[in-house]
């Protein structure tokens, strides 16, 4: 039977029992402290038992069996991402594209529960003095850009979803194999002599075969909020420090509820795969060269889990264009989109092309 969660995502609920504030994680740490009284609440550790599902059966069984949580989420007409909001507040920005929202227009639903998360271990001044080295080194970015950089508030803790995936691979293929070999071949040089020179050729041969392949955890973000060529580029992230799902945790956070369903995500693994499956059908190939004409792969023991990963996250609205800044809330990895200040390209055209006219002129001037 589905086991169903009251607690799910929300954000901030876990009361001071000194001063009856909320909450907060403090990130690095195992506990959860008090803005205001400074009191600090030990999360009780609990031991993280990592149980892999059964993908094929969760897809016939239609999630029947799987433990689901309810959410209170908010969704995002712009970008689509739907995360968890204070109930407290009325209205907001999209942490994702920085579009108006209206809390009111939330909404509550059933989800997958998240078995496993990695916490946060850069805090938020970490992050901004992160965000604003990064934004100090990008070259031609407007002015106002670096202004942003030092608003308040404008970093947000997110924790964002993602499918990890196992599987043992069979790939049978058929391919080519080509051996370079020298011959000596004669031609006629500048000075219109007969010369001999080396020449590499390559002799091609038809191989077939099979490989296996093993994967552990590929992992696929669960959310189309994010440009995910950057999301990809905060990786690696230290999957073998997973804990628990913990409620906890999420104080004075916000999780992203997946927006990618998990035969989506294995669609996408698959092709995260299959790198690793052509860097075998060529080791098995051989020789100097390989061509792969065809493969055909089996995906055996296929299991997935669904895990929370924190970032840190600002949206920035530039000639209004949104442009996202990302880092990993684990390593401090900064990724992001950044706006051209074309005026700034402009002038530097300009001065270039000043220096270069002064050069050429005092060449022509005095080069004699």
């Amino acid at each position: 039977m589905e086991t169903d969660k009251k607690s799910g995502f929300k954000e901030g609920e876990i009361i001071c029992n000194q001063c009856g504030a909320k909450l907060v994680f403090a990130p690095g740490t195992n506990s959860l402290t008090c803005e205001f009284c400074g009191a600090v609440n030990e999360i009780e550790l609990k031991k993280t038992i990592i149980e892999e599902i059964d993908y094929l059966s969760f897809i016939a069984n239609k999630a029947e069996n799987a433990d689901t949580i309810e959410v209170h989420t908010i969704k995002c007409d712009t970008c689509g991402a739907q995360t968890t909001f204070d109930e407290n507040v009325t209205a907001s920005n999209c942490d994702f594209c920085d579009s108006p929202l209206v809390a009111t227009r939330g909404e509550t639903s059933k989800i997958l529960e998240p078995e496993l998360m990695l916490t946060f271990k850069v805090n938020e001044k970490e992050g901004k003095d992160l965000f604003k080295t990064w934004i100090r080194k990008i070259w031609f970015a407007p002015n106002d850009l670096k202004k942003y950089a030092y608003q308040k508030d404008k970093l947000k803790g997110v924790y964002l979803p993602y499918w990890t995936y196992d599987s043992n691979t069979i790939t049978h293929y058929k391919g080519q194999r080509g051996d370079d070999y020298q011959v000596q071949e004669k031609y006629t040089n500048d000075k219109g002599e007969s010369a001999t020179r080396t020449v590499t050729k390559t002799e091609w041969s038809y191989r077939n075969g099979t490989v296996h392949n093993t994967f552990d955890d590929v992992l696929v973000v669960a959310s189309n909020s994010l440009p995910k060529k950057y999301v990809y580029k905060l990786e690696p992230w230290d999957l073998q420090e997973l804990t628990g799902f913990e409620q906890k945790y999420l104080a004075g956070f916000k999780a992203e509820s997946y927006g990618v369903t998990v035969q989506q995500g294995f669609e996408e693994a698959q092709e995260i795969m299959q790198d690793d499956i052509d860097t075998s059908i060529r080791r098995d190939i051989g020789g100097d060269h390989q061509r792969i004409n065809s493969k055909n792969t089996t995906y055996n023991d296929i299991t997935f889990k669904h895990i929370l990963l924190p970032i840190w996250l600002s949206a920035y609205r530039y000639n209004n264009k949104v442009y996202r800044f990302m880092i990993n809330g684990r390593t401090g990895e900064v990724q992001g989109e950044r706006p051209y200040s074309w005026i700034k390209i402009t002038l530097a055209s300009l001065l270039a092309a000043a220096i270069i006219g002064l050069i050429v002129f005092l060449v022509k001037k005095y080069g004699n």
